[in-house]
């Protein structure tokens, strides 16, 4: 089978002239980049459409920009992959069905530029300008800088598709508009980081420290968090970095407090909840540099990496968040991210024993379908004055906000709320904490609730009871306290340019 072949002189007028005229345009137009000779495009221009064959161009580049390990890029690679599927499968499923184009003849094109294989499909629009044009723009939208990288890449396999002698321009053009079109529908669906800026409020008066003068930053290199800790030094070179041990960490923040004007931290969420308890006492403004894995509070403040910190550090750009205490008996604590018992805290202790053998993902995988499977019965507790069965109670330092199909985040780290999920008792554990997870905000059902509030207490909690607060377990019994701390602590964080 083979493609129709449309050729400029078989044109003949019709009962559409302004049709016939942007038709014969366009072939020009085709025979004008055909006949073109680039130094090296004989080779060049082939090879880089073959590359994006199915997209494993895109595969390699989303790949790449994984490699970085920086949130940012992992966010553009994975926005850029959605992009490119949803306008492969809009231009298989409706273009190519829509508009019986013909592919153009091949005569003005030089033997060693022409494609190997000739395509057989009809040739509007173009699924390789689609998919390009939906990699580069998905991309651009959660990275300008790395879009601004990917998008020479992808605008040359577009002009590639008219150079071989697979399409005409204006397949292109229309492939390209699909392809960013698919991008901004991924977007509506899963909006940018950028779309909601956290509020810059409210804030707070803290020292400026243009080369880090007065800044002492304690780095946990369990955490793997030495590389970003001496990269924080390079940008700031006057400020103190100390690398130590887990174990070490709490006495260095001690030490570290005692002579500083700004205490720095960089590690995992509770790395920085120690750092937290340590800066509250000292009455010191807390620098966060992500170094964990998952880096909840960073995040939701708008530090990714070192730059955005560094940028807050130079601007003395801060404000004030709310802290989240928990008391039972003598023992308190405080959680920046969340506060929860239940199955959650057993799923923590459970990833704990597996994540040094196979790595902090796979170990969340295999604990969740261990403590699922374990036929434990729901925690019993007296909650909102009645006494009730309980999977899992989360409380969260602030409101979790979902945006479209993504994940929660907060918006707001100083809204004076706790934001309580309840997962009720009964005999499915796993089907109520999934729909639970999926319903998201949802303020009620039968199997689980939602509220806002400023404090809970829980009564009669069993001894041994679980407790987690940062990535950290406790056990706890009797009546146990949750409250807000409003405004109690003060960060530094990017105000302009997030």
């Amino acid at each position: 089978m083979t493609s129709p072949d449309l050729d400029l002189t078989t044109l003949k007028p019709g009962h559409h002239p302004l049709r016939d005229r942007a038709l014969a345009l366009d072939c020009r137009l085709f025979e004008a980049a055909a006949a073109r000779r680039g130094a090296g495009s004989g080779l060049a221009l082939p090879g880089l459409g073959r590359g994006a064959d199915r997209g494993a161009l895109w595969f390699a580049a989303a790949a790449a920009l994984a490699a970085s390990r920086t949130p940012r890029a992992r966010r553009a690679a994975t926005r850029g992959l959605a992009s490119w599927g949803l306008a492969s499968l809009t231009v298989n499923a409706l273009g190519k069905r829509t508009v019986r184009h013909p592919r153009p003849v091949l005569a003005p094109v030089p033997l060693v530029r022409r494609l190997r294989r000739r395509p057989v499909t009809t040739s509007f629009p173009s699924g390789h300008a689609a998919s390009a044009a939906a990699f580069a723009a998905g991309v651009a939208l959660e990275s300008p800088a790395w879009g601004a990288v990917v998008t020479p890449v992808a605008a040359s396999v577009a002009l590639a598709r008219v150079s071989t002698g697979a399409h005409f321009p204006s397949d292109v053009l229309a492939g390209a508009a699909l392809g960013v079109g698919a991008a901004f529908a991924v977007r509506g669906l899963v909006p940018t980081r950028g779309q909601v800026t956290p509020p810059a409020r409210p804030r707070a008066e803290v020292p400026a420290l243009l080369e880090g003068e007065g800044l002492v930053l304690v780095a946990n290199t369990a955490s793997g968090s030495a590389e970003r800790a001496r990269a924080l030094g390079d940008a700031l070179p006057r400020a103190e970095v100390v690398a130590c041990e887990p174990e070490d960490v709490p006495g260095e923040l001690e030490k570290a407090a005692s002579r500083a004007r700004v205490l720095g931290v960089c590690g995992g969420d509770g790395t920085v909840n120690t750092a937290a308890r340590v800066a509250l006492r000292f009455g010191l403004p807390l620098a966060v540099l992500p170094g964990g894995t998952l880096n909840h509070f960073a995040y939701d403040l708008g530090v990714e990496d070192v730059r955005d910190l560094a940028r807050a550090l130079r601007q003395g750009d801060a404000v004030r968040v709310d802290v989240g205490r928990y008391s039972c008996g003598d023992q308190h604590g405080i959680f920046l991210n969340t506060c929860s018992i239940g199955v959650y805290p057993e799923l923590v202790r459970e990833r704990e024993r597996w994540s040094h053998r196979i790595g902090g993902w796979p170990a969340g995988v295999v604990a969740a379908v261990r403590v699922l499977r374990a036929g434990r019965h729901p925690l019993e507790a007296e909650f909102q004055g009645r006494r009730r069965p309980l999977w899992l109670l989360f409380a969260g330092n602030g409101t979790y906000h979902r945006m479209g199909l993504a994940s929660g985040r907060r918006l707001d780290l100083a809204d004076g709320h706790l934001d309580v999920r309840v997962v009720h008792g009964g005999r499915r554990p796993a089907a109520r904490l999934l729909a639970a997870a999926l319903a998201g905000p949802l303020t009620r059902s039968p199997a689980h609730a939602a509220v806002q509030v400023a404090r809970l207490r829980l009564d009669h909690v069993a001894p041994g009871t679980l407790l987690a607060y940062d990535g950290e377990v406790t056990e706890v019994e009797g009546r146990v306290e949750l409250e807000k701390l409003p405004e109690a602590l003060t960060v530094y964080r990017p105000i302009t340019g997030y």
